[in-house]
């Protein structure tokens, strides 16, 4: 810009000052990555070979005892005892850019140092959305259990309760709080703590006597404004590491405030209660997560950061061009991979369900009846899970 007509300087043309660039601030959902919820298992092997691994263990014994006998010469029963495996699915991302070289001469800029100088967000972002992706891919999972086509011959008998046995599949496990807001009004009957008893019950529901000492609630900005607004926020929180996480209840759920989408849509809602199982009522979506409930490896990826450069592109001026490439292992605990595993998986994968050997998004089911989740429960026991999908108004 030519500036003329400055006081006192009139007769001279001034060319404006050129600031250095700043850099917007992100404002992208507060992400899920890096906190509590994500932990190591270090039986996870990420130098496998194929896109899967696998994990194994002894099952709990169900022993079989004897009363001794004097005079029955028959020999004794015996205990047997068995194991398992589940697999876990490795997926590798990319991320890159080119900068066409000769912009530097008019442009006093490389295009490249942004793209550079805000890898770790980018990474840390990608990682969230994979970490989101396995959450609904899991709830999905186990409202196709309850809700839809149980396992097997048998139908679906609906989410947790305070009665039924984790040790029965057919039990989706979830908790649907149905009409039901998670913090209901005040009222003459509801003050206080009472108006969230249905996060107090869901996590009752589900963990029953193996109730954990604490876990964390992912809590939307509107729920949140709920607990504040009924004055549920514990005044002093807890310090994990450098984290300091507002609770409620004196320290029984550790909040994860974010605005991302925890809810499925209504469209996948719909196709769920299409199947013969009880029906869910509830529309949205909160998730109360154990420590370290979903685990996290690195895996080491060739060449992690590579530069290429085409000098004959752009009639000689050149093109450079940038890629960052990572990836990682995402398995929640207790559930196996049972989805694509000559790929790696993207987050629509993570969220994926399976008609037999037809992959694909729980709308595109044909008979809801035949679907499965891509994330199939293993552990013999629902208490050894560590995500609980709480669907409420």
């Amino acid at each position: 810009m030519i500036v003329t007509n400055l006081p006192g300087a009139d007769t001279f043309a001034l060319q404006s000052a050129i600031g250095a660039y700043t850099d917007e601030a992100y404002t992208n959902a507060k992400k899920l990555s890096g906190t509590g919820i994500v932990g190591d298992n270090p039986m996870i092997d990420p130098n496998t070979e194929t896109f899967v691994g696998q994990l194994r263990w002894f099952k709990p014994l169900n022993p079989t005892i004897n009363v001794a006998s004097l005079t029955a010469p028959a020999d004794g029963a015996k205990t047997s005892w068995a194991s398992d495996y589940l697999k876990y699915v490795k997926s590798v991302r990319t991320y890159g850019a080119e900068r066409v070289n000769m912009q530097q001469v008019v442009a006093q800029q490389d295009g490249l140092a942004k793209i550079a100088r805000d890898f770790a967000e980018t990474r840390a972002q990608d990682e969230h959305n994979a970490i989101l992706s396995v959450l609904k891919g899991v709830a999905i999972a186990e409202a196709l259990n309850g809700a839809a086509n149980g396992s097997g011959p048998a139908v679906g008998l609906g989410g947790q309760s305070f009665a039924n046995d984790p040790k029965v599949y057919n039990y989706g496990f979830y908790v649907d709080l149905g009409a039901a807001q998670p913090v209901i009004p005040a009222s003459a009957t509801a003050q206080g703590a009472a108006r969230a008893e249905g996060f107090l019950n869901a996590l009752g529901m589900a963990y029953k006597d193996y109730e954990p000492e604490y876990c964390y609630l992912v809590t939307s900005p509107a729920i949140m404004a709920s607990l504040r607004s009924a004055n549920l926020v514990d005044q002093d929180g807890v310090v994990d590491g450098n984290i300091k996480f507002e609770t409620i209840f004196k320290g029984k759920f550790r909040l994860l405030l974010t605005r991302a989408n925890q809810s499925l849509s209504t469209a996948e809602l719909a196709m769920i209660n299409t199947g013969a199982g009880v029906d869910i009522v509830g529309t949205k979506t909160s998730f109360i997560v154990l420590p370290g409930a979903i685990a996290f490896k690195p895996l080491a990826v060739p060449d992690p950061v590579e530069i290429t450069r085409n000098g004959n592109a752009y009639n000689g001026g050149g093109v450079t061009s940038i890629w960052n490439r990572w990836g990682y292992v995402l398995a929640p605990a207790g559930y196996d991979w049972t989805g694509p595993d000559t790929a790696f998986p993207n987050d629509a994968t993570y969220m994926g369900v399976h008609e037999g050997s037809t992959f694909g998004p729980l709308t595109g089911v044909t008979t809801i009846a035949n679907a499965r989740g891509n994330w199939t429960r293993k552990a013999a026991s629902a208490l050894s899970l560590g995500i609980l999908p709480v669907f409420h108004a």
